[in-house]
């Protein structure tokens, strides 16, 4: 099953403003989007110069208000948006762009009830299905234009997610490296992750620990 990666007209995404965003780890630049078909307003979070032509650490975030807002366990997009503002910090320079794509493409309120059906057995990608969706909705033609507006080209890409690296290359996005982003495994989210990996083809594999010398406590 591929994603869409369709382009959207120049006319279809206005820029709009930008503003300064302190936040716990740096100050970014953070700019506001429009699609003119929906009225969907999108955002990309900028630290320093990422229009130099190196290749950019990048995060390309769907929305999740559950994990993002109310810090859900139930998934890791709260814990991966958090990573990736952290490592860009970290390193001075790079971009989040944020999309409202809610529930890998359902909505909100489709994704409770999608929650629903998972507590009755159903794991993440059955209960799309039995909503009537596919297991992910998303598409990602608007990353394009969103970082033409900043010169950038090439991106070092921070996912587990090989259908995204695939949606960047059919736009013309260089992914000049996968930067994994495994966070907050937890009793509550480790189905969910395993059928990501299982039936999505995430690479969710946990790191293997050192081995532990003898007589080493």
């Amino acid at each position: 099953m591929s994603q869409s990666a369709d382009i959207p007209s120049p006319d279809e995404l206005n820029y709009v403003t930008s503003c300064a965003l302190p936040t716990p780890w740096a100050q970014f630049t953070l700019h506001a989007f429009v699609e003119k078909a929906t009225g969907k307003e999108h955002l990309a979070m900028v630290l320093g110069d990422i229009g130099n032509g190196e290749p950019v650490l990048a995060r390309v975030h769907s929305e999740c208000l559950t994990g993002d807002v109310l810090f859900s366990q139930r998934c890791d997009c709260g814990a991966q948006l958090e990573g990736a503002l952290k490592k860009i910090a970290d390193e001075g320079r790079g971009v989040l762009l944020y999309l409202r794509q809610e529930g890998r493409g359902i909505g909100l309120i489709n994704k409770i009830r999608a929650y629903r059906l998972q507590e009755a057995g159903a794991d993440t990608v059955q209960a799309n299905e039995q909503l009537g969706f596919k297991p992910d909705q998303r598409t990602y033609g608007l990353v394009k234009p969103m970082l033409e507006q900043f010169n950038v080209k090439s991106l070092r890409l921070m996912t587990n997610n090989p259908r995204k690296i695939d949606a960047m290359t059919k736009l013309g996005v260089e992914v000049a490296e996968r930067v994994p982003l495994l966070v907050n495994r937890n009793a509550f989210n480790q189905y969910y992750l395993d059928t990501k990996a299982a039936k999505l083809g995430h690479m969710m594999t946990p790191l293997t620990p050192a081995p532990v010398e003898d007589g080493a406590l």
